[in-house]
């Protein structure tokens, strides 16, 4: 295969993929969370489903007999892209199954879109973190009670929200560019948003530029916003979508990297790298002495209460899988609303409020099965850190290949387990 072959494959490959996600986009609104390519490629046309669906195995088909190549001198493996397309497809393959009325069960359903398995956290879990809570709670009346009242406490004013958050991120950026060089003139805008179904949104809007919503629906905490704003900034959403944009749509010429979509396995590598995102620039004793010292006293809050709750959140860290057996509960096994409440009530220690909102999340169209792209996504990033593994050095390294490189999580899961 000559180099001047490899490049014209390299857009043959690119074209049908957007346009085939816009294809479905039409069909589906939200399934494109962002695209900044050729707007000519942006096609929104109502098109028949059983057209998309031969368009995407005519896509699949492609992918696997290219070997999809790097454009002509660009270093790189063949096989880099090319993995990444084949369960891109293989998510918007599955996506059209689904919008063409097929009865999916629901863990089928997340492993279409996502290539990893839902998995159920035993209630177990929870109970130890109950108990740990008891412990960095002591008081009188009912744990959940006291756990909500001190979260009251640590709440940051509406007004106050986007003035703590600017030396958050001025820090997070300034540690993030010694990670590594951010592209010239990336930035994005944040603003306060509300009646959403997420605490907070990353919205890619190509050329190096994203918008940041902060959901206030419910208190936001002074002690979640460092990692809020790393997961949405800096290092996490924002500064990947601009660097893949510089490295893989522009530098390699690959277009599919201008576009974001909603539900498909990058989305599993890119919510692990958010979830990560501040432990990768900050370690948590630097985080807990800024968040009692410097940031308490600009939001105006005890740094007892706020040290307290520090406290109460590693206890609080072993309640995370219960928003994914809630999905389970609901979509898999058929449990009605009211019982999921119940369940994240009695072992999320959910208030009634923050309970209807993770069953407004789990419930949404495009969020259903999205519910484990941070938990296993998460774990899959945190294990491929510990093991110095894709294909780089120790944790820094990984972190800084996954924001710049194609991985997928098949690739993270197998490098996690060597």
């Amino acid at each position: 295969m000559t180099s001047s072959t490899s490049a014209r494959r390299t857009s043959s490959v690119a074209e049908p993929y957007v346009r085939l996600a816009h294809g479905i986009e039409a069909h589906a609104p939200g399934f494109i969370d962002g695209y900044g390519g050729p707007a000519a490629w942006a096609d929104k046309t109502l098109r028949p489903l059983p057209e998309l669906q031969a368009q995407a195995q005519e896509l699949a088909d492609q992918v696997q007999a290219e070997q999809v190549q790097p454009e002509q001198g660009v270093a790189g493996p063949d096989t880099e892209r090319g993995r990444f397309l084949t369960v891109q497809v293989r998510a918007m393959q599955t996506m059209l199954r689904l919008l063409g009325g097929e009865k999916l069960e629901y863990r089928e359903e997340v492993r279409g879109l996502f290539d990893i398995d839902p998995l159920h956290t035993p209630e177990r879990t929870f109970e130890a973190a109950h108990a740990a809570l008891e412990d960095a709670l002591p008081g009188t009346g009912p744990l959940p009670e006291r756990l909500e009242a001190l979260r009251s406490r640590v709440g940051v004013a509406q007004n106050d929200i986007l003035k703590v958050a600017a030396p958050i991120l001025q820090e997070l950026r300034s540690r993030t560019a010694k990670l590594l060089p951010l592209p010239d003139g990336e930035e994005f805008s944040i603003g306060l948003v509300q009646d959403k179904p997420w605490g907070g949104y990353n919205w890619p809007l190509g050329n190096f530029r994203s918008r940041i919503d902060i959901n206030t629906d419910l208190p936001v905490q002074l002690t979640g916003l460092p990692d809020l704003l790393a997961h949405e900034g800096y290092p996490g959403h924002h500064t990947e979508h601009a660097l893949k944009e510089l490295h893989l749509a522009r530098n390699n010429g690959w277009q599919e990297h201008s576009l974001q979509l909603i539900n498909a396995p990058e989305c599993v590598v890119s919510e692990g790298i958010a979830v990560n995102a501040l432990r990768a620039v900050m370690d948590r004793q630097e985080v807990e002495a800024w968040l009692t010292g410097e940031l308490s006293t600009l939001a105006g809050l005890d740094a007892g209460d706020v040290a307290a709750m520090l406290a109460a959140g590693q206890a609080l860290d072993g309640l995370e899988g219960a928003s994914g057996n809630a999905a389970l509960l609901l979509h898999q096994d058929g449990r009605s609303e009211a019982e999921v409440l119940d369940y994240l009530q009695t072992y999320a220690l959910s208030s009634p409020e923050r309970a209807r909102q993770t069953v407004r999340f789990i419930t949404a169209p495009n969020m259903r099965a999205y519910i484990f792209t941070y938990s296993v996504g998460g774990e899959l990033v945190r294990r491929a850190m510990a093991a110095g593994s894709v294909g780089a050095g120790n944790a820094q390294d990984v972190f800084r290949r996954l924001l710049t490189r194609p991985v997928t999580p098949g690739e993270l899961g197998e490098t996690g387990r060597s």
